[in-house]
């Protein structure tokens, strides 16, 4: 099933994600409703859909956060192609890659297709994560910085109290977590693509200088720490995370985001990404390198002849 309206203007990043100026400004998302008791969208076993890619760093926090809290059971997955085409991300059966699955909902070839079943005459980008309600067909939310937030709290009362008890958001913590989210996000999570969409020099240079600068005061911040905030796990870390493990892998070469790496230029970053990606499951079953590799240096609005870098090796070095 595939929508035969052309959206291709908004699916085709060839066609160009930079402003006027040169520099790259990440649009909002659309869906942001949340799942909770007597609303629209019940949490309820089994009734929500999660459509990732495991090369996007926002899709992959949901994904983090759903086996953090125990959610499988609760909410499926499918994985679509890393080839991002000209009609956006591509389900199995229109492009075949090892871990990308055929749509079970509808039998769709596109993410777009989700989105226009949701909302025919829709005019955003078709991005993923999608969080979808499979009995009033919709979505529910697209944003992942609130999915994770709904996937932190909204199924407790259905969950194990071993698993209800996580909480990734701790009351006594949201300050600090809200005000490290939100200069993290900017400089460093968005910061990573302000430099790689960028067009013109002076787009690209203030981003990446802004960029190693929060990550020198990421540095300073876990330095003889586990965690960001409080000395526990919480949504920070995770947002963070997929970010950093990403970093030398792709940023440093394909967004020309090379002043340093990770890996020989912060070592208490270093040592923070290694302990969550070794220690928790959560974070190594959700990182898949080749996938990711792939789905970046097919970009060809960055890399025009997708040839993909056999370095670093290896990806991520051992504790």
């Amino acid at each position: 099933m595939s929508n035969r309206r052309d959206v291709t203007h908004l699916t085709d990043i060839s066609k160009g994600l930079a402003e006027a100026d040169g520099s790259f400004k990440r649009k909002p998302s659309s869906f942001r409703a949340t799942i909770e008791k007597g609303g629209k969208h019940e949490p309820e076993k089994d009734r929500y859909h999660l459509y990732v890619a495991y090369s996007c760093p926002w899709a992959t926090r949901t994904l983090i956060v759903r086996k953090i809290k125990g959610l499988e059971d609760f909410i499926g997955v499918t994985v679509v192609s890393p080839r991002l085409g000209e009609n956006g991300w591509a389900f199995a059966n229109v492009d075949p890659y090892p871990g990308a699955d055929v749509d079970p909902l509808y039998g769709a070839e596109y993410i777009k297709d989700i989105y226009l079943r949701a909302q025919p005459d829709y005019e955003g980008r078709f991005t993923v994560p999608v969080l979808w309600d499979k009995k009033t067909e919709t979505i529910v939310n697209n944003e992942s910085s609130e999915i994770i937030r709904i996937f932190n709290t909204a199924f407790n009362e259905l969950l194990p109290s071993d698993k209800a008890a996580i909480d990734l958001y701790p009351e006594e913590h949201r300050p600090e977590i809200d005000e490290v989210n939100e200069w993290v996000y900017d400089t460093v999570n968005n910061g990573v693509y302000k430099a790689g969409f960028a067009t013109v020099q002076n787009a690209y240079e203030a981003a990446v200088i802004a960029l190693f600068d929060s990550l020198d005061r990421l540095e300073e911040i876990l330095t003889g720490k586990d965690y960001l905030v409080g000395n526990r796990l919480t949504e920070a870390d995770v947002r963070l995370f997929v970010t950093i493990v990403r970093f030398d892998p792709v940023y440093v070469g394909h967004f020309k985001c090379n002043l340093r790496t990770i890996r020989d230029g912060y070592p208490a970053i270093h040592l923070w990404l290694r302990k969550l990606y070794w220690n928790n499951d959560a974070f190594s079953s959700t990182c898949k390198f080749d996938y990711i590799k792939t789905s970046y240096y097919w970009q060809k609005n960055v890399n025009p002849n997708r040839i993909v870098p056999v370095g670093p090796i290896p990806n991520i070095l051992p504790l």
